[in-house]
């Protein structure tokens, strides 16, 4: 069994490793490299392997970083099956459309051909095959994979391999990016206990967030400040988990009485379609999200709140008067019509920006993040005066105790090999790895681009 790194090594995005088992190549994600802009010019770069001789595809969840290449995989000649949760799936089908017009100004500007067109894409969405959690598939007499919840986002998986090979089967983890419990939507993460290899991400592996107890504080805290002050409350939001988990934040508020008057509008088009796919599949929420739904009627229904799918309803919001709060996508300010009220909101001492989710070193939302005094959006040099938030206790990702409870989990049996520390900066990645080693003795390997390893 061969395990190589062609993306997420020493790298928060672009996640893409290869598996050489049983006499398959099967890739697990197939994600964008991505930096100081939306798509890295590394995205241009052909494939490091051959296309055509993948014989699976395993797609972790449906953010970007995880399936943005996918089309151009099809286009280098993959024609072999995509397997995903269900969830993923339907979001995935949703979310590469709505990168389309991206990746063409993109490719635009680097003066390359578009990375996939839509052909492409619809062509390679004809190759998913949604699966349920914990019904095991089997590829060959040598190869089967598990399919488990990982809690980061709806429909997250770990997939957890089965490697039989001369009589001996060892087991592999693939939990593409680990979530945070415990979720306000999500169930929590089921371990691929006993495993004798994982992989780790390491987006936090070097921090640790707020308490789960102090974040609806810190966002209210946020929304009253915005409010007293009569500014506009801006939050870069990703589309999948992070916005819906904030909207049920907000009913919780709301619901309680603590919520200010001020409207609230949620401007991604992207996240209005996945907020639909998000009701379809509202049966895998967990217990307590399932009874706010019931009580409250369906998927945030507080009467303040607008969604706003049209390019004019967006510009409408303009006409609100302040104080009022703007959620829109991108998550880190890479795009999307986050970027129109950054614009126009950034220079104002009464707003403020508000991130609640991992802002990738180089991201227009991580130089705001920290501190830059003035940037450029649209050719148009803004200075930054706004307060400036942050909330890591929303994000999506486990933070370091979460990653080691992760590793201690899966480490249970003690059938532990090696672990995998990747998706994270090198410092981040190093501080996990070397954490994991001084309290669980467990060994850790933070691989390069490139590197394979024989397990």
């Amino acid at each position: 069994m061969k395990l190589t790194f062609y993306g997420g090594a020493v790298h928060v995005t672009g996640a893409n490793y290869l598996l050489e088992a049983g006499g398959l190549k099967i890739l697990v994600d197939c994600g964008m490299i991505q930096g100081s802009r939306y798509n890295d010019e590394l995205n241009y770069q052909p494939l490091p392997y051959d296309a055509a001789s993948i014989d699976y595809l395993f797609v972790t969840h449906s953010h970007v970083d995880h399936i943005g290449r996918i089309p151009k995989l099809y286009r280098e000649g993959f024609r072999g099956v995509i397997y995903a949760s269900e969830p993923t799936a339907a979001i995935t089908a949703v979310a590469l459309p709505d990168t389309l017009d991206k990746i063409v100004s993109d490719a635009r500007e680097f003066g390359q051909p578009p990375l996939w067109d839509k052909h492409d894409m619809e062509e390679s969405l004809l190759l998913f095959r949604g699966v349920p959690y914990r019904e095991p598939i089997t590829l060959n007499q040598e190869v089967s994979v598990t399919p488990r919840d990982s809690g980061h986002v709806l429909g997250s998986t770990i997939w957890e391999f089965a490697i039989t090979e001369d009589g001996t089967t060892k087991r592999i983890a693939f939990p593409g990016d680990i979530g945070n419990p415990p979720s306000l939507l999500l169930h929590g993460i089921d371990y691929p206990r006993g495993a004798d290899y994982t992989l780790v991400e390491s987006a936090y592996g070097d921090r640790k967030h707020e308490a789960r107890t102090e974040r609806q504080t810190m966002l209210l805290d946020a929304i009253e400040t915005t409010h007293t002050r009569g500014g506009v409350l801006m939050i870069p939001s990703f589309a999948v988990e992070r916005t819906q988990e904030l909207l049920l934040e907000m009913d919780t508020l709301f619901e309680a009485g603590k919520l200010p008057h001020m409207p609230v509008f949620v401007d991604s088009p992207l996240a209005i379609k996945i907020t639909d796919v998000y009701g379809r599949f509202s049966g895998m929420f967990n217990d307590a999200a399932q009874e706010i739904l019931r009580d409250n009627g369906g998927l945030f229904k507080f009467p303040w709140l607008t969604f706003t799918p049209s390019v004019a309803e967006s510009k409408h919001i303009n006409d609100a008067p302040a104080p009022k709060i703007i959620i829109a996508g991108s998550g880190m300010s890479q795009g999307g019509r986050i970027l129109h009220h950054e614009l126009r909101y950034l220079s104002d001492p009464r707003s403020m920006i508000l991130f609640i989710g991992y802002q990738v070193q180089g991201s227009l939302g991580r130089r705001i993040k920290d501190g830059e005094k003035s940037v450029t959006i649209f050719g148009t040099h803004v200075p930054v005066r706004c307060h400036i938030s942050n909330i890591g206790a929303y994000s999506a990702h486990a933070d370091q105790d979460g990653l080691i409870e992760y590793i201690r989990q899966t480490a249970e049996g003690g059938k532990l090999k090696e672990c995998f520390v990747v998706q994270g900066e090198e410092a981040a990645a190093q501080a996990l790895a070397d954490r994991a080693a001084a309290d669980l003795g467990v060994h850790c390997i933070v691989p390069r681009p490139g590197e394979a390893f024989t397990l």
